[in-house]
């Protein structure tokens, strides 16, 4: 098996005090979590860094790991425990029973499930990846949904996943306890289940904002008016300023998905010209074409 250099893995030199052990692990922790960290590697090198915090945070674990490690052992290097080892040291069998640390790791201190030799190794199950799609109207309340999973023997469960407002695309949710099953008494993985928000027919979606294209009358963008407006919450008023044109967008401010700082819903004006279907709207035209000759769209 491999030595590993937790102070390596943490980034911490040996003389590191527990408040910055503490401290780098936060750090280090946050940007690898599963939940944050999509790329390669990135769950594995999760891992590593608890199993290092393990060992550095234990007054005593880090005592005897600095034992071995003055023996010259750099990470990576094949590794054997000193003759002896374990006698003594008060180690066998030790461990808070997550049964996710390495061999290494086992060969100081113990198996993490904590049975006689010989026994299963606990391992935690591993963790299930799916997507569960909802519409944007969920998104913006909250609510439950169900969702179909198939497992590997082709028997189906059905889970009722609890969905947070305010939440949005690409976010993940983690369902403990409902991944593979463990090993030799250790705990199940989890369920992460990425969210994806199909389509809606009234609003566009750009992070916290959501888009709305609202229709318009030529006379009320010209002369302005107060029309209603569908929202995420329900349809409101909204002012039109007169002498507006197409792609103008007004803030309907707090109107987007929720938050700590909730988004924004932006109404683009889009001005419709209706067709004249009867001599009397014809007139109509040609007595405003009359009254803007000297106007020019396309100067």
């Amino acid at each position: 098996m491999e030595f590993k250099d937790y102070y390596d893995i943490l980034g911490v030199k040996p003389e590191a005090t527990e408040a910055e052990i503490k401290a780098a692990y936060r750090k280090l922790a946050k940007k690898y979590h599963p939940d944050r960290n999509k790329d390669a590697g990135a769950e594995e090198k999760f891992k590593a860094i608890n199993e290092a915090n393990e060992v550095l945070r234990d007054t005593e674990k880090r005592r005897a790991y600095d034992e071995v490690r003055a023996g010259g052992y750099r990470g990576g290097e094949q590794f054997r425990p000193p003759p002896g080892w374990g006698q003594g040291h008060g180690f066998e069998h030790s461990g808070d029973g997550n049964g996710d640390f390495s061999d290494f790791f086992e060969s100081l201190f113990g198996r993490t499930g904590g049975g006689p030799r010989g026994a299963p190794r606990a391992r935690r199950g591993g963790d299930v990846h799916a997507s569960v799609q909802i519409d944007l109207q969920t998104a913006f309340d909250g609510g439950r949904t169900r969702l179909a999973l198939q497992g590997s023997h082709g028997d189906e469960r059905v889970l009722e996943v609890k969905i947070p407002a305010g939440i949005q695309p690409g976010q993940v949710i983690r369902l403990a306890g409902q991944g593979h099953s463990g090993m030799g008494g250790g705990p199940n993985g989890d369920l992460l289940l990425e969210v994806g928000i199909r389509d809606d027919a009234r609003f566009k979606l750009d992070g916290r904002n959501v888009i709305h294209v609202l229709p318009i009358a030529p006379w009320e963008a010209a002369l302005g008016a107060t029309v209603p407006v569908p929202t995420l919450a329900g349809a409101v008023d909204l002012r039109i300023p007169a002498g507006s044109q197409s792609g103008r967008k007004l803030r309907l401010k707090g109107r987007g998905l929720p938050g700590a700082h909730p988004g924004d819903q932006l109404v683009e004006l889009s001005i419709r010209v209706p067709v004249a279907e009867t001599d009397k709207q014809h007139k109509a035209y040609e007595a405003l074409r009359e009254q803007f000759e000297d106007y020019d769209p396309r100067r």
